[in-house]
């Protein structure tokens, strides 16, 4: 039973999302990494969230670039937490699937993190996170990985 769904455009987008599902599997989240387009697979897009959520997921990744609707298509169809990657994949550098991404009318938000890697990174963490108000052993794992990543920033520092 999945706890977070990652949906991805497009399959060209897998490099740029593939650190999400590493994280989510390192961190020991269940999870499902698919392909569902909100233009042109709208259909298969409403029905899997609907299986999805059915099935027990809690927390929804959606990664578009372009006009980038995956996450507000989503959002429409769960009342579950919809965290949405902007990628970059026009000429206008990601800034137009950005916008297309946090700009969600009242009532149907999709917490929006950063641009492609990193933004794929934090949406793991994020889901994590939330996962982790109800889970102690995700929270310690949470807490671990910021601990190494403290301690290797005061090595790094002391290095010089």
């Amino acid at each position: 039973m999945p706890q977070v769904v990652i949906f991805m455009g497009s399959i060209s987008d897998e490099e740029k999302m593939r650190p999400c599902s590493d994280l989510l599997k390192e961190l020991g989240v269940d999870h499902v990494f698919t392909v569902s387009s909100a233009h042109r697979t709208p259909e298969r897009t409403a029905r899997l969230v609907e299986e999805f959520e059915a099935d027990g997921a809690q927390v929804f990744i959606c990664a578009a670039g372009l006009a980038a609707h995956l996450a507000g298509a989503v959002a429409a169809k769960t009342t579950r937490p919809v965290l949405g990657v902007p990628l970059s994949a026009s000429a206008l550098g990601g800034m137009d699937a950005l916008l297309a991404t946090v700009q969600m009318p009242p009532g149907f938000p999709v917490a929006t993190l950063a641009l492609d890697k990193v933004g794929a990174k934090n949406a793991a963490w994020l889901a994590a996170q939330i996962l982790a108000l109800h889970d102690e052993d995700l929270a310690g794992k949470i807490r671990a990985a910021r601990d190494g990543f403290r301690e290797s920033v005061e090595k790094a520092a002391a290095s010089l």
